[in-house]
């Protein structure tokens, strides 16, 4: 994945200010903000593991569940007529609505190059 970095499961974005010369980034996909920055791509990703550890005890010494980056389930907003179209094919086909955009994105993403 380009621009990312990955660590203990959680995700983080990578860029570049030139006029800083510095990396810098921020863990993605969490709602909590938590930020790091580098001078090297060596030191930008020592300070996204430390951002990482940092994040993972302070929400252990709070007594917090922390953020996971994905949780495994979203909110799609289709519109009324794919809504329409994939609740009645569900029904025909005695499955519910979940299991067939789950079913769907599957398909759709072995056919897609991702990460």
């Amino acid at each position: 994945m380009k621009d990312m970095i990955h660590y203990k499961g959680y995700y983080g974005s990578v860029h570049y200010s030139d006029d800083d010369q510095v990396f810098f980034g921020k863990i993605e996909y969490i709602r909590s903000l938590v930020n790091y920055e580098g001078a090297t791509v060596k030191n930008l990703r020592q300070a996204f593991k430390e951002a990482v550890d940092d994040y993972l005890k302070l929400c252990q010494n709070e007594g917090i569940e922390p953020d996971q980056s994905f949780r495994g389930s979203f909110n799609v907003r289709t519109g009324c007529d794919l809504h329409r179209k994939a609740a009645l094919y569900a029904k025909e086909k005695g499955l519910n609505l979940n299991k067939v955009v789950t079913e769907a994105l599957d398909q759709y993403l072995s056919h897609t190059k991702c990460t």
